[in-house]
């Protein structure tokens, strides 16, 4: 037998709690010192209010199990999420996610980072995404980069 396939695909309301745990548990995973269990009912609202009203949500699936998830803004390209499970990381999970992103704001994408995150910096980087300038998280006040992506 071979094994399933990934395969990318619009969320769904039911996609909410495995799409919350994974982001948490992603999160936690590339900055231990922060804790995101704490931070789980303010993202649940985010979600709920920002995300799923505003952005085109698509998600990365295998076996009936959500692996990561991409939330891009149609109307300013505005990329708000990539997560991909951490036993993911290093696959082609990103990527498929990324250029679904791509299909979505076919003109533009525009994206914060985290400045420690060099391993998402070199990933954007690696798909055509460009530094555009410093900014500061305006939720955790975080210092971050603009990036940007055009075809």
């Amino acid at each position: 037998m071979s094994a399933s396939a990934l395969k990318v695909r619009p969320y769904a309301a039911a996609d909410e709690e495995a799409a919350i745990e994974l982001w948490q548990r992603t999160w936690q995973e590339a900055f231990p010192n922060i804790d995101f269990e704490e931070r789980a009912a303010w993202w649940r609202e985010r979600w709920r209010q920002e995300l799923v009203p505003q952005a085109k949500i698509l998600v990365a699936e295998m076996d009936g199990v959500l692996e990561g998830f991409v939330t891009v803004d149609p109307k300013t390209g505005y990329l708000d999420q990539i997560v991909v499970a951490p036993e993911f990381w290093g696959s082609n999970v990103a990527g498929m996610l990324l250029d679904a992103g791509k299909r979505i704001s076919p003109a533009r994408l525009d994206l914060l980072v985290n400045t420690d995150n060099a391993r998402a910096i070199a990933f954007y980087e690696k798909h055509g995404f460009v530094m555009a300038g410093d900014d500061v998280n305006p939720v955790s006040s975080r210092p971050v980069f603009r990036m940007r992506w055009r075809p």
